[in-house]
């Protein structure tokens, strides 16, 4: 499988750290442009061969950020955006807790068939999810490709990329501008960098 560079987007004008934006379409923040452009810095020795993002304004300027560095154009793709939280959307934790309480119960049974009120269940994102990596089948062993996405999309592409159950999903964490990678190998796909922000120190 081809060398995959997973990068989360960085912080928004809604701070993404402590509310559920999902397809609300936030732009990034003075500080999450700030991140993209020590992510950009710290991707500039890579060998980029393809960028692939959300069509979220989070995700893409953070991808187009790092991809004038490379003068790549970037792919947008739509099986990359984040979960519609419905009538979640930009609340905080506590905020959702009060309002759903449905919703707090729902998440220790990690239930991929729970909806959320008027948004998409995880169990619908995880199949949309699953659908990019056919885009990666056009790219060699050698490429290295980027993509650009949000906490959610990203750590249900590591689930089906490392084929764990999906249900693990939220034993994973993706902070703002975080640099994951998976080394791509004939036999299987290897995990070699997690969740990494050095670059933002």
């Amino acid at each position: 499988m081809t060398r995959l560079l997973l990068a989360r987007h960085g912080n928004t004008t809604g701070n993404s750290a402590e509310r559920f934006w999902g397809r609300t379409d936030v732009a990034l923040s003075d500080e999450g442009t700030s991140q993209a452009e020590r992510l950009r810095d710290r991707l500039a020795t890579e060998k980029i061969t393809a960028v692939y993002c959300s069509q979220l304004r989070r995700a893409r300027s953070t991808a187009e950020i790092i991809a004038a560095a490379h003068s790549l154009p970037v792919t947008i793709c739509e099986e990359l955006l984040e979960i519609n939280f419905g009538q979640a959307e930009g609340m905080t934790f506590n905020e959702i807790g009060q309002r759903f309480p449905e919703i707090m119960k729902s998440w220790p049974t990690r239930d991929l068939n729970f909806h959320y009120p008027g948004g998409e269940s995880m169990g619908e994102m995880y199949s949309r999810v699953s659908q990019f990596p056919k885009r990666l089948e056009k790219h060699a062993l050698e490429d290295t490709v980027l993509i650009v996405a949000h906490a959610g999309v990203i750590r249900l592409l590591l689930c089906h990329l490392l084929k764990l159950e999906p249900f693990h999903w939220r034993q994973f964490r993706t902070d703002l501008a975080s640099l994951s990678i998976i080394d791509g190998y004939p036999q299987t796909p290897v995990l070699t960098l997690f969740n990494d922000v050095c670059h933002l120190m």
